[in-house]
């Protein structure tokens, strides 16, 4: 059996996603890329030598095609990371009820089904990591956000339930704040305010720290922003 470790991006795409897939292909992992367009993976799977799937994450059939495909040509994933979110911003009396739930759909309910099918896979093998994507609106329900926060306190709760229940059985569940708008890679602020904006390579690095914590020190929670975000 290999010893290199496997992992699953889900709502793969430029920023955040494209600095993971890189950091991980740097450190020797074979990496995964998961979109509902597939086709823009195109250029990113490229410059890492990515595996690209077709996966809508709020659809179970697809979820169950993407690890049941992923476990034929790699194996079960070591590291599972979630980004997919949507918001529909607005005053809430005003609001559509139908793209709530479209939104609601992917923010959380396909957070549930990948973190679900994450969890089967890596039951199985005795270990792994399974890392969601969070915001500011994750803890705070900001004015005309309500199916932002909805989405994001929600997959916050599934998150810690998720940790709770399965760090006994050694898989690491953790749950990341970013607090803040993530620029380029590099290139994160100017003038006076230098590293004004969240540098994606840097959140990147830490999702890696956090995958390759020690169990016996654990972090199920991890809030990220620039120095200039008030909180």
């Amino acid at each position: 059996m290999s010893d290199t470790q496997i992992a699953l991006i889900v709502g793969a795409g430029a920023g955040l996603s494209a600095s993971l897939a890189r950091l991980f292909a740097g450190e020797g992992m074979s990496v995964a890329l998961a979109a509902r367009d597939a086709d823009k993976l195109d250029e990113l799977a490229g410059s890492c030598g990515a595996r690209v799937y077709g996966c809508d994450a709020g659809r179970p059939q697809d979820v169950r095609a993407l690890f049941k495909d992923l476990a034929a040509d790699l194996g079960p994933p070591d590291v599972v990371v979630y980004n997919p979110s949507q918001r529909v911003p607005g005053p809430v009396v005003a609001l559509d009820p139908e793209r709530v739930a479209e939104a609601l759909r992917v923010t959380c309910y396909g957070g549930f089904l990948v973190g679900q099918a994450a969890a089967k896979a890596m039951l199985e093998r005795g270990s792994g990591s399974i890392l969601f994507t969070g915001a500011s609106a994750s803890v705070k329900g900001y004015a005309r956000s309500a199916s932002f926060a909805m989405g994001k306190f929600a997959l916050r709760g599934l998150a810690q339930s998720m940790a709770r229940e399965l760090a006994p059985q050694n898989i690491h569940v953790a749950h990341f704040v970013i607090d803040g708008s993530i620029g380029r890679a590099g290139a994160t602020g100017s003038g006076q305010q230098p590293d004004s904006q969240l540098d994606p390579d840097a959140i990147a690095r830490t999702y890696l720290g956090i995958h390759r914590q020690h169990r016996s020190a654990w972090t199920w929670e991890v809030e990220l922003r620039p120095w200039v975000e008030k909180f």
